[in-house]
């Protein structure tokens, strides 16, 4: 999704909630930065617009954009306005909040906290943390790899609920099918609500 977009949904509000679903740490940080090098752009575009106000006038013509400097001016006055309200939106804990979703492995992990990082120096909120994908395996399971993995996972499952102590931290189960359509999403969407066994059955802590 575009900025452009956001700013539209924002400006608009017509929904009570809206949920992003941002890219991977690295495109939802350069997105969370745009609106800063936009707002730089268009304040050193207004600055130089005196100076310049004939050169504008030139480009207006040329490309037959029939907007005088003035009229180019309020819209980019008009822009700042919105990009000024996205910024404050993002800002209010009340407004929006960041629910970092993640698995228990390294690189994920590593990924989470370079993200919790960058949000808190945009004072973004960020208190919730899904753990996706964590493997329960049965008691009576005779599976070596499922063993295995869930020891895997469970090292940085707690290595997450020791580094985020204060957060809300919500683990969600590895399914046997893909989660497809309205009815098996929301009995998913339950284990949200009822925490999930958090019990690693038959397997005793290293």
């Amino acid at each position: 999704m575009s900025f452009a977009q956001v700013m539209k949904l924002v400006k608009n509000m017509q929904f009570d909630c809206i949920v992003f679903d941002t890219a991977p740490t690295g495109h939802t940080l350069r997105f969370l930065q745009f609106p800063s090098l936009l707002d730089k752009g268009l304040g050193k575009l207004m600055s130089i617009k005196n100076k310049f106000s004939s050169l504008f006038s030139q480009v207006s013509s040329m490309f037959s954009i029939g907007a005088t400097p003035e009229q180019m001016q309020d819209k980019m006055e008009q822009t700042r306005k919105i990009i000024e309200e996205v910024h404050n939106q993002f800002r209010n804990p009340n407004l929006t909040q960041f629910v970092c979703v993640c698995i228990p492995e390294f690189l994920s992990l590593y990924e989470t906290e370079r993200m919790v990082q960058e949000l808190n120096k945009f004072s973004i909120d960020v208190n919730n943390i899904i753990i996706n994908q964590v493997l329960y395996p049965s008691k009576d399971s005779t599976c070596e790899l499922c063993t295995a993995r869930s020891k895997m996972q469970r090292k940085y499952v707690d290595q997450i609920q020791d580094l985020y102590e204060e957060f809300h931290v919500i683990k969600l189960p590895l399914q046997k099918s893909e989660i497809r359509g309205a009815g098996p999403l929301e009995n998913f969407s339950k284990n949200m609500l009822e925490p999930y066994d958090e019990k690693y059955q038959g397997l005793s802590k290293q």
